[in-house]
């Protein structure tokens, strides 16, 4: 049955796509669009209507949802030509689920107050594979009103959904939680590459590890993978290795010394650099195989 309010996506990449289809089997009246607009095609079989622009996206919706590579792609859909803004009418909110800068996410937050509309940031934990059946963990900040009126979207969205302050909150928390990522998948890679080296099977590491206090999800779900070089992508090495640069960017603009994500950034650097940027970002491990020649 369909539910009344009208939703739209803006950018329908692999998170997008997955949220979109969740949205229309959960029953929701979905507009999308993407930049590229072939991406929208397993949307439109699905039953979403299709935008030519944003602003068309904001016409037809109550509630628009951003997923888009980074801040300036969220300025560009929101404040440019065809724009969000443009397609602004009583009943209209907004929601960032794009990895971004605490600051700017602030900042594009007050554009969109100075155009009339409310906006919040919903940035989430889990990948395509768990946003399909609507089991992300949704972090929400900025106006609390807004979280309210759109909190069953986002509890159909997320199996978990945190209410955690201002504007820009959500999003500082969103890239510590993208840190832990970096540096589990590099300890995890590392680990597999000492024992490889020293001839012995990478499964009795990660049976060992699993065993202890030390175990993580990644361990125990991609990890088995890793070791089989399977790294077929949930989430990227190159998105990873951005929120990485993002998390060093905010780093210093907080005047803080973060020494290990500076040098994660630069290791995930090498390997976009190197052409490991399309796998999985567990692909680390690939880049750490072939400098070590195993």
């Amino acid at each position: 049955m369909e539910i009344e309010m009208k939703i739209g996506i803006i950018g329908t990449g692999m998170l997008g796509n997955a949220v979109g289809q969740h949205l229309l089997e959960s029953g929701y009246d979905l507009t999308v669009f993407n930049r590229t607009n072939e991406k929208t095609g397993h949307l439109k079989e699905k039953g979403a209507k299709v935008a030519k622009t944003p602003k068309e996206v904001a016409e037809r919706s109550d509630f628009v949802i951003i997923i888009v590579k980074d801040a300036k792609a969220v300025n560009d859909v929101s404040f440019e030509k065809d724009g969000i803004v443009f397609g602004k009418h009583g009943s209209l909110a907004v929601a960032d689920m794009s990895t971004i800068d605490p600051v700017e996410s602030k900042g594009i937050s007050q554009q969109f107050e100075k155009n009339g509309i409310k906006k919040i940031d919903i940035p989430v934990m889990g990948g395509p594979n768990v946003a399909v059946s609507g089991n992300l963990v949704v972090m929400a900040s900025g106006d609390r009103q807004t979280f309210r009126d759109f909190k069953e979207v986002l509890e159909t969205i997320g199996n978990k959904v945190f209410f955690l302050g201002e504007h820009g909150v959500a999003h500082a928390i969103k890239l510590a939680m993208n840190l832990q990522i970096t540096m589990l998948a590099l300890a995890l890679s590392e680990g597999i590459t000492l024992v490889r080296k020293e001839g012995i099977d990478p499964k009795k590491f990660l049976d060992v590890l699993n065993s202890t206090y030390f175990k993580t999800g990644m361990s125990q779900n991609k990890a088995y993978k890793m070791i089989q070089d399977q790294f077929e992508a949930t989430f990227t090495l190159e998105n990873l290795k951005k929120d990485a640069s993002t998390i060093v960017k905010t780093a210093r603009c907080n005047n803080i010394e973060l020494p290990m994500i500076k040098k994660a950034d630069e290791v995930y650097n090498d390997a976009v650099m190197q052409g490991f940027g399309k796998l999985d970002y567990t692909g680390i491990l690939a880049y750490i195989s072939k400098i070590n020649n195993i």
